[in-house]
């Protein structure tokens, strides 16, 4: 059972969505013809495109799903299938029952079935007396591939526009040979070898609580149950601090926020992983570089990315067309932009932003510096932007007292004058609010939390969102702020249960698993392949944009660069900013004491003298 300690997490339905699990859905045809509405029936150019569709299907179920004629296979597969989507186990007998033949004749089926590799039987008890039954990872890609196909036809026969779903389709409405479908998760072949149940402990966004939602899926991939425990981001991290001190931890996987990874490796709280990976040959290539780098320290690799998200800017594009603005590209439109759509009167703010204290308002000024070009400590220079992998000794010196710093800091208090009343105390989660209840035109947001507007067809800025890095400073360039969790192994984890965790870890993490929370109501991936899948490029035009933002190398993650004193440092620069935007302290007074406090944290750790 999932245990969530927040009463204001985003845990809320969306309502409903459609889902690539859907693989069949019910086609809304044929359309009535003008006899059929006379009652004098199909016309016969209808009845032939019908009968066209009924041959052509079945041309396709026997092209594309090895089965034999003569047994009545697919009911045994749909049933499977069915159930493997659903979560729920299927037995020798239930199959049978299912399948409509006769006992016998559907046992002789099953068994001809799991002799060709379609069915996969895996023990349910420890004597191997009993077992369940499972579609293959074959027969699993074979039915998405003739669930495509039948789409396909459908769109023809029925006049549907094949474009129209976004699924890969070329004008003709064939499937576009270059469209890359991640497969569905097959089951384990042989189920977790843990004494108790996998023990969870996650933060409360939309990934996870679409992975809970799942929760019935992964117990019947893994064999074993589940237990979760959802914290809200500064729970979460005191909460694994607590875990580190126990004898045992409480958890088996443990998600962390990626600029949490040098602060929790260095003081020896997560287990390497790089033993496993290579004993597994873990394959990386598909994550996000920055994303993968986020959760390594001194070169050594504490996670694997179960979710990335980027800190965008969304803007409505319908208040810009009819005020003829373009969209913003530098902090000077953006400003510009806000002030222009600012009606406080009609209940709209010009722009919503993390301007609460401590951790929101410390991540915003980092977020909106490095736009203006500049990291929040001395990293080295690179190609790409700065090194926040390789950080040592002089690289470790804030740089508050610069103009860049000042100049963000200026920005920031002209953004409070076109912001929503609440804005000193406003987060993550109130910020996209604000903005998918139409109260603000532009929002600095997470993609994380985009469902709010991009799943919920009554928001005002459904469909109506266009989607930008962050707007760019004097000396900035392009920047999409990387962030997100990743999944990990705690280091006083019991030793025997190591390896089956390090499996599940894989499970979680995989391309497959990724395409399902996005499915189910995540919008965010740390996976090329999931991200660039047709099917689900579908859910959202977020989602390409996303893509093309990484395309372009916008995805860094250098602005909350995971070193061990990150934590403290977005608290120090949280207080000191809101003071500074409260009217409490000047813009130089704030920035000098900022520097100051980060000075001396960074030489009481001895990073420089």
């Amino acid at each position: 059972m999932l245990i969530v300690d927040e009463k204001n997490s985003y845990v809320q339905s969306q309502g409903s969505r459609r889902r690539v699990l859907d693989q069949f859905p019910a086609p809304e045809g044929p359309y009535e013809t003008e006899d059929q509405r006379s009652g004098v029936g199909g016309s016969n150019r209808d009845i032939v495109r019908f009968l066209d569709f009924v041959e052509q299907m079945e041309g396709e179920s026997a092209r594309r799903l090895a089965l034999k004629a003569g047994y009545r296979e697919m009911r045994i597969v749909i049933h499977l299938i069915r159930n493997h989507l659903l979560g729920q186990l299927v037995t020798s007998t239930s199959l049978a029952a299912a399948s409509g033949l006769s006992y016998g004749t559907a046992m002789r089926a099953i068994d001809d079935m799991l002799a060709r590799g379609l069915i996969i039987k895996r023990p349910r008890t420890p004597t191997g007396r009993s077992f369940s039954l499972h579609p293959s990872a074959d027969l699993l890609a074979q039915w998405q591939d003739y669930a495509r196909r039948v789409r396909a036809l459908i769109g023809s026969a029925f006049r549907l526009d094949p474009g129209e779903d976004g699924r890969g389709r070329t004008p003709s409405g064939s499937i576009d040979p270059a469209a890359r479908v991640v497969p569905l998760p097959p089951v384990l072949d042989a189920k977790l070898a843990l004494s108790r149940s996998l023990r969870v402990l996650m933060h409360a966004d939309t990934t996870f609580m679409a992975m809970n939602a799942l929760k019935r899926h992964f117990e019947m991939m893994f064999g074993i149950g589940i237990s979760s425990r959802a914290l809200s981001i500064d729970r979460l991290h005191a909460e694994i601090i607590e875990n580190s001190r126990l004898a045992a931890s409480k958890y088996d996987i443990i998600a962390c926020d990626l600029p949490w990874f040098g602060e929790m490796a260095s003081t020896g709280r997560l287990l390497p992983l790089d033993d496993l990976m290579a004993e597994t040959r873990f394959d990386t290539s598909d994550f996000h570089i920055d994303s993968l780098a986020s959760t390594r320290y001194r070169g050594r690799q504490f996670g694997v990315p179960v979710l990335t998200t980027a800190e965008i800017l969304v803007y409505r594009t319908d208040l810009f067309a009819a005020a003829g603005l373009s969209p913003p590209r530098t902090t000077a439109d953006n400003l510009a932009a806000a002030r222009r759509l600012h009606d406080p009167e009609k209940g709209i703010s010009g722009i919503a932003w993390n301007g609460g204290r401590g951790t929101p308002v410390g991540h915003s000024f980092l977020m909106i510096l490095a736009a203006f070009g500049q990291p929040v400590v001395n990293l080295r220079a690179t190609t790409r932007g700065f090194d926040a992998e390789n950080v040592s000794g002089e690289e470790l010196r804030p740089l508050f007292l610069t103009e860049t710093a000042q100049q963000t800091a200026e920005y920031m208090c002209e953004l409070v004058e076109c912001s929503p009343p609440n804005i000193l105390s406003m987060a993550w989660y109130d910020r996209a609010a604000a903005y998918a209840q139409g109260k603000a035109a532009i929002a600095y947001s997470h993609t994380l939390l985009a469902p709010l507007f991009e799943l919920d067809k009554a928001s005002p800025a459904y469909r109506k969102t266009g989607y930008l890095p962050h707007p760019v400073g004097p000396k900035g360039r392009p920047i999409a702020p990387l962030g997100g969790y990743a999944l990990t192994i705690p280091s006083n984890i019991a030793s025997e249960r190591i390896a089956p965790v390090w499996i599940a870890v894989n499970t979680l993490t995989s391309s497959t698993a990724a395409k399902l929370y996005l499915a189910n109501g995540s919008l965010a991936s740390p996976r090329y392949s999931v991200s660039r899948d047709p099917e689900i490029q579908a859910l959202s035009p977020m989602i390409a944009a996303v893509d093309d933002m990484a395309r372009q190398d916008y995805m860094q993650m250098w602005p909350r660069p995971p070193i061990p004193e990150n934590p403290s440092i977005v608290a120090i620069i949280g207080e000191e900013i809101h003071d500074m935007l409260s009217g409490a302290t000047s813009v130089k007074q704030a920035l000098g004491r900022a520097q100051n406090r980060v000075d001396a944290l960074m030489r009481s750790h001895g990073h420089y003298q």
